[in-house]
């Protein structure tokens, strides 16, 4: 990520941000996982205070953490953490979907719901083969644009800073799991159809049915 003239500090700063997700994401810095911002800025060639700031922007959203005199490390989440989001996210959830339909959807929502099938068909492909860095990609996707048919942005955003957590959980067990397809929840597209038919009991069937298997894996680590 070399710098540019025509790159601002804020946009280099969330490519930064981006970047470093991506690769916690992806296992490739995995918990614990310390450095340096003098390490970040020599690794992606850019000075030191874009990469400062977005690692701050990181620790903000809690994938992140100081480490006193050594820098920053990738946050350690325990299982007992990992419920708590479960919760907080079933929490956000209900409330979003009740809101859906009791009061419809925002504005542009047949568009919005064209690209949420997309994702919600790619999810399913990629949990139902193994491949886990495709499916927290699309699973990420389909999570913000079916909440933005809310049209609440804080909703969006803390449901998607919540899901980003749980992946930072769950990834480096994942990784390591002998039957990943059997851990991996692919129920998008039948969640997807529900929303679209405003059927309040069969979403909120999907979305127990999603956050009790979250619970039960789990409980078997």
């Amino acid at each position: 990520m070399p710098g540019s003239g025509g790159v601002t500090r804020n946009t280099l700063r969330q490519q930064i941000a981006d970047a470093l997700r991506d690769e916690v994401l992806a296992g490739r810095l995995p918990p614990g996982t310390e450095f340096t911002v003098k390490q970040i800025a020599e690794q992606y060639e850019v000075s030191a205070t874009p990469v400062r700031e977005a690692l701050v922007d990181l620790a903000a959203q809690g994938l992140l953490e100081s480490a006193t005199h050594r820098g920053f490390r990738v946050r350690v989440y325990s299982v007992a953490d990992f419920v708590g989001m479960i919760e907080a996210r079933t929490l956000i959830v209900d409330g979003m979907f009740r809101r859906l339909v009791e009061r419809g959807t925002a504005p542009g929502a047949c568009e919005m719901l064209v690209s949420v099938r997309r994702r919600a068909e790619e999810a399913r492909k990629a949990a139902r083969s193994g491949s886990l860095e495709v499916l927290i990609g699309y699973d990420l996707r389909f999570w913000r644009e079916l909440s933005g048919l809310v049209g609440n942005t804080y909703i969006t955003e803390f449901l998607h800073r919540i899901r980003v957590q749980c992946w930072v959980f769950s990834v480096p067990y994942l990784q390591g799991a002998p039957e990943l397809r059997t851990a991996l929840w692919d129920g998008h597209n039948e969640l997807v159809e529900a929303v679209t038919l405003a059927d309040a009991d069969e979403v909120r069937r999907i979305v127990r049915a999603y956050n009790q298997h979250g619970l039960d894996w789990a409980a078997g680590l």
